[in-house]
């Protein structure tokens, strides 16, 4: 027989993979990477390449702390 607080444990898991919250931050992660893409195509200006870098930078870094989050 399964022992009921293992069985607890498990499911308090799933739950926190499940949270809306970290999908909500990894959507908003992906809309700054995408401005900081459609910003490299779009601008004349000289430093645009360097913003939309740093842009997509950040970008990433939201993304992968919400993939940590759900892992984790």
């Amino acid at each position: 027989m399964e022992n009921v607080k293992e069985t607890f444990e498990r499911s308090n898991h799933s739950d926190n993979a499940n949270n809306p919250a970290h999908y909500t931050l990894m959507t908003l992660g992906i809309i700054v990477i995408m401005v900081g893409v459609v910003l490299r195509f779009l601008g004349d200006w000289t430093m645009i390449d360097l913003v939309s870098n740093l842009i997509t930078v950040v970008g990433i870094a939201i993304s992968l702390k919400s993939v940590y989050n759900i892992l984790r």
